[in-house]
């Protein structure tokens, strides 16, 4: 779906920017700056939780995923966002401005920005981790935040490993929640919400328009159809 979204987009007919807001099934995915030695777990300790690991065209590092946490996958030309056609820093900025944002908006009054636009990280790790790609002037892929997933798997994968954000710098390496920095109960629905506001802010656009909860089919083979369920 990404690799579909993203092609639609990049034809200056064809798609406006995106926002994709969903939640992926369980499973690791490992971006370019990570390695399989950055999930400190077995090959037998994966099979016995049913864990697959996938890597993926996008930056960042190792990241599991699974129920409590949000994907928020952008999609759009650099130039339709008012920023020029290289100015990959800019973009960073303004995306974790939004998702710092998002999180606040949540009464998540701890998170800072990772150097490097790697994420935003709070007392109890990361909270939002970053795995965005850009070709040829345009912005895919996004970042995970993690709302209220059980921590005992985040805390055995490296999402940013000491030899990409060298310790001194004080960012922690594994993921937190933010349920666990405010010590109480929060809606996944507040913050898809919440993720929506803070990046149409950070980029002001003079309009959004939402679509919730519906399927998006596209064409495949008749032997193997593909539906793309909860997206908005």
């Amino acid at each position: 779906m990404a690799e579909r979204v993203a092609g639609e987009v990049a034809d200056p007919l064809g798609r406006n920017p995106t926002l994709v807001i969903c939640e992926l099934e369980p499973c690791i995915t490992i971006g370019r700056a990570g390695s399989r030695a950055d999930v400190r777990l077995s090959d037998e300790d994966l099979r016995a939780r049913r864990l697959a690991i996938r890597f993926t065209g996008r930056g960042g590092g190792a990241v599991p995923h699974g129920p409590g946490q949000v994907v928020a996958a952008i999609f759009a030309r650099l130039e339709d966002l008012g920023l020029a056609e290289h100015d990959v820093g800019g973009f960073l900025e303004r995306f974790q401005q939004g998702l710092a944002a998002a999180i606040a908006a949540v009464r998540c009054g701890s998170g800072e920005l990772v150097p490097g636009g790697r994420g935003v990280v709070g007392r109890s790790g990361i909270l939002a981790a970053v795995g965005l790609a850009f070709r040829r002037g345009m912005a895919c892929h996004g970042a995970v935040l993690n709302v209220c997933p059980p921590l005992d798997l985040f805390q055995r994968v490296d999402t940013i490993p000491s030899r990409v954000q060298p310790v001194s710098l004080g960012a922690p390496s594994t993921m937190g929640s933010i349920e666990a920095d405010v010590q109480r109960r929060v809606r996944l629905q507040d913050v898809r919400t919440a993720l929506v506001q803070g990046l149409a802010d950070a980029f002001a656009f003079p309009r959004t328009h939402v679509n919730a909860g519906f399927p998006i089919r596209f064409q495949s083979p008749p032997s193997q159809p593909e539906v793309i369920s909860r997206v908005g």
